[in-house]
């Protein structure tokens, strides 16, 4: 099944829990939340309270995406907080099947996520521990980029792997998604697609959603 996760990035967050409501009765599958610490990525966006208080207005699942450094200081918080999937990324993990390990504990799913120039080779070792791979399509930090194509190749070796090692891990795509592109992103083998400009811009959210449904689900049958 493809998944969107709508990313409250591009939302108003002067008015952040209607939107949430909003993009979850348009028809989003799961909440996506950019955690950025203005030192690992340049930009700041969010802590436990505000996860905590998305919590309380939807169901859903909440896809916290931790774009920091140290991230195994603030994984207890985030789970506290209501996170359903934790991701961090390689890149700033250097004992990262303890930090995988300690997302579980905590009652999370773990996650990892790549930058665009970090190979997907980097995970061998750990892809039987992990509930989701997460693939950045742009560079980290801010939400409006255009999507690298490059992550079309990295997608696929993804759902290789996956396929060949028998393995369950969803392979999840963040950056630069939009219906024009959806169903290239979707035949190269992604299963959750973070969207945010791609709803949060338009003037109906569940037509957009409604869209992309259409388009991912297309290329899974094809």
């Amino acid at each position: 099944m493809k998944r969107i996760a709508a990313s409250i990035l591009a939302a108003d967050f002067g008015r952040l829990g209607d939107e949430v409501r909003a993009v979850e009765e348009a028809g989003a599958d799961w909440i996506h939340v950019d955690v950025m610490d203005g030192h690992f990525v340049p930009n700041l966006t969010i802590g436990p309270p505000v996860v905590e208080a998305i919590r309380r207005v939807t169901s859903l699942p909440l896809d916290v995406h931790l774009m920091i450094t140290n991230p195994e200081r603030y994984i207890g918080d985030y789970a506290k907080a209501g996170a359903t999937y934790l991701s961090v990324h390689q890149e700033t993990c250097p004992h990262l099947h303890a930090v995988v390990q300690d997302i579980r504990r905590h009652g999370c799913k773990p996650s990892v996520v790549l930058n665009p120039a970090t190979p997907f080779a980097t995970l061998d070792a750990i892809l039987a521990d992990l509930d989701m791979v997460l693939l950045m399509s742009v560079n980290p930090g801010f939400g409006g980029q255009s999507f690298i194509e490059g992550a079309l190749a990295k997608l696929s070796e993804a759902r290789r792997a996956k396929n060949e090692r028998g393995l369950n891990f969803l392979i999840e795509v963040d950056g630069g998604v939009k219906v024009q592109n959806a169903a290239r992103v979707s035949a190269a083998g992604a299963e959750v697609f973070v969207i945010g400009t791609g709803i949060f811009e338009g003037p109906s959210y569940r037509e957009r959603i409604e869209e992309i449904h259409r388009m991912i689900g297309g290329a899974a049958a094809a």
